[in-house]
């Protein structure tokens, strides 16, 4: 069963929130087709943008980063990325450890 983007997004929240990393939906986008962004701001001018990806040689979904540096550099990418796909979600981690908890099973 795939998963679709408002349901992955509302248990995404959940786990941050379980963790104690504040998140926001900053960008809603389409409930069922919507591509899901996530911006992590470590509070210190810096961000980065990971997008959910294919890895080519085994075929299993994983999170890649997209844009990563100053914040305005990071927001100017997404953006771009909101011009091209209307549908986008974009969730902002604000975490100055860096978590963001992509990495963790069931996320990817």
């Amino acid at each position: 069963m795939r998963l679709t983007a408002d349901i992955w997004v509302s248990a995404y929240l959940t786990r941050l929130r379980l963790a104690a990393i504040p998140a926001f939906v900053v960008s809603r986008g389409d409930a069922t087709a919507g591509a899901v962004m996530v911006k992590l701001n470590t509070l210190d001018g810096r961000a980065c943008c990971y997008q959910r990806s294919f890895d080519l040689t085994t075929g299993e979904r994983q999170w890649v980063v997209l844009a990563e540096g100053d914040e305005p550099e990071v927001d100017q990418s997404i953006r771009r990325q909101s011009g091209f796909d209307p549908d986008l979600w974009v969730i902002e981690v604000e975490d100055r450890q860096g978590r963001h908890l992509l990495d963790e099973d069931g996320l990817k």
